[in-house]
């Protein structure tokens, strides 16, 4: 009699079960950061008086604004921060004398004096003088420092940096709509006084064509600027 062989036991072989790859989440930044409360803390504790707080608005507004380029904000703020000190206008007659000296040394269309506040972005139109002389319907006009003409505000610019800007001229305003109706194509404009972070007012002179001598142009301009100022 024959006995059958036992089979032996198969082994059943499991397949691998793939795991499950769980991204890991980077967790969202904290509004909290340290170092962020801390730059606020400190420009909070810096802004203590509205005249800072003008500065950070102005230049907050310029910037996202894009106005000018933001290395500019070293200029601005030492403009504002030196507006306490002595130096100021001389008064009307005087100005008045040296603008005409320029009128006539330049062969200039126009000469236009402002006073001017960068605290509250404003300018004011002294006086303009034309081919036949002082022009009173600009007198007193107001009008802003920084607008949304590039071109302005690059002159602006310049003038803190202690240059004299010049350029053809673009209507921006009333000031620049009445130099173009008495011809006026190119303007150079010189802070009073001329030195860099020092900024009581300007001085705009137009003429009908571009000067030749351009450099000859910014030194009159300088000298006249150094003399309005007390």
């Amino acid at each position: 009699m024959v006995t059958a062989k036992a089979k032996a036991p198969v082994k059943r072989i499991r397949k691998p079960v793939a795991k499950k790859v769980v991204p890991k989440v980077s967790p969202a930044p904290s509004s909290k950061n340290p170092d962020t409360i801390g730059r606020v803390v400190d420009l909070i504790k810096w802004v203590d008086n509205p005249f800072k707080l003008f500065t950070v608005i102005l230049l907050s507004f310029m910037f996202f604004a894009g106005y000018f380029a933001w290395d500019s904000k070293q200029v601005i703020l030492q403009a504002i921060t030196n507006s306490n000190h002595n130096s100021e206008l001389k008064d009307t007659p005087s100005l008045m004398q040296v603008a005409q000296a320029v009128q006539r040394d330049l062969e200039a269309e126009t000469v236009t004096v402002h006073k001017a506040s960068l605290v509250v972005n404003s300018r004011t139109a002294l006086f303009a003088i034309n081919s036949k002389g002082h022009d009173k319907s600009m007198d007193g006009l107001n009008s802003s420092l920084f607008n949304k003409d590039p071109q302005r505000n690059q002159a602006m610019i310049s003038m803190l940096g202690g240059e004299v800007y010049c350029d053809k001229l673009v209507v921006t305003g009333k000031n620049s709509d009445w130099e173009e109706k008495q011809g006026v194509k190119y303007v150079c404009r010189g802070a009073i006084p001329p030195q860099m972070g020092e900024f009581d007012g300007y001085i705009s002179v137009g003429f009908r064509e571009v000067p030749e001598d351009i450099a000859e142009i910014k030194t009159r301009i300088n000298l006249a600027t150094n003399e309005m100022s007390k």
